[in-house]
């Protein structure tokens, strides 16, 4: 069975002043990097969730199949809806979920979280001081729950927490960054 990866590019990055989705990454669109992180990393499908401005990204960008969030101004959480509703292939056992500002997401992190993938597994990264962080592998067997837990900007979180010890709690800080980006000065170089 496949794991699928999904990736929730959809906000408008207002403390950016513009979509993340259309940072500029090494001579192409950051979204098209994170959705080749997936893609090299095996997951399939990979399914990318747009919403501000997707007409501009998906004229811009090459990218795998495309979900429009006509709700994404609501937040995350129905980015992440609209992205598990989309997954509808029955030969996905399990989703990688993951963000479009993460440059320094790898292909080995989310091939490590995505490592033995079951429909009722739960695994999540960790980076230093055990912050957890993406990418989030979810179980098909939860994403019926987590699509109703996931509200505002709170996609898969509160649901995670809940679950306690049953999330497969996968360090990823020696093969991955988890930075974000969200301010404008950290944005500067990321095309160099």
């Amino acid at each position: 069975m496949a794991t699928a990866g999904l990736l929730l590019a959809a906000g408008a990055g207002r403390r950016l002043g513009m979509p993340k989705a259309l940072l500029p990454y090494r001579g192409r669109l950051l979204v098209e990097h994170a959705a080749d992180v997936l893609t090299t990393a095996g997951c399939r499908p990979v399914v990318v969730v747009l919403g501000a401005e997707a007409d501009r990204v998906q004229a811009r960008a090459r990218l795998p199949e495309v979900v429009v969030n006509g709700d994404w101004a609501t937040g995350m959480g129905s980015s992440l809806r609209a992205g598990l509703s989309a997954l509808t292939d029955d030969t996905a056992e399990a989703a990688v979920v993951t963000l479009v500002d993460m440059p320094g997401l790898t292909p080995a992190a989310v091939r490590r979280v995505a490592a033995d993938a079951t429909a009722d597994g739960l695994a999540q990264a960790t980076y230093r001081d055990g912050r957890r962080g993406h990418p989030v592998l979810l179980g098909r067997l939860h994403w019926p729950a987590v699509a109703h837990a996931a509200t505002g900007d709170r996609g898969a979180r509160d649901y995670l927490r809940a679950r306690g010890d049953t999330v497969r709690l996968v360090p990823c800080a020696d093969v991955a960054d988890d930075t974000d980006i969200d301010l404008p000065e950290q944005a500067v170089g990321l095309d160099a």
